[in-house]
């Protein structure tokens, strides 16, 4: 009786952690910047890259061959209506572009570029 109770919570144990890393999402859009931008003080030069967001880690990293070169904190803002497609959104001009926020196709919620220091 003992072994049975045993693997009957181990068996609860496993299925509550597998359904916690199935809520933890992680998005990944490929977006090409047309001018350089900053990403909470790094400057990412214009070109073509991956950009995640990690839903567990509440951060936005942008990558160009497989290698980060920015990672941000990031929050999540609900939106009205599901979002039709991917959307980057900057602020400032020039040098002084920043990247203030992204929302993925079909997402209900826009992803919000927080105010901490990026790093390399």
């Amino acid at each position: 009786m003992k072994s049975l109770i045993n693997r009957i919570a181990i068996a609860l144990i496993i299925t509550s952690l597998m359904s916690v890393a199935a809520f933890a999402k992680t998005k990944k859009e490929t977006v090409t910047f047309l001018n350089d931008i900053k990403v909470n003080g790094t400057v990412v030069t214009k070109g073509v890259y991956d950009l995640k967001y990690d839903d567990a880690a509440g951060e936005i990293t942008i990558a160009r061959d497989g290698k980060v070169v920015a990672r941000a904190a990031a929050t999540i803002e609900k939106r009205d209506q599901k979002a039709r497609k991917f959307q980057f959104r900057s602020l400032g001009s020039g040098d002084d572009t920043q990247l203030i926020g992204v929302t993925f196709a079909g997402a209900d919620h826009n992803v919000v570029v927080g105010n901490s220091n990026a790093s390399r």
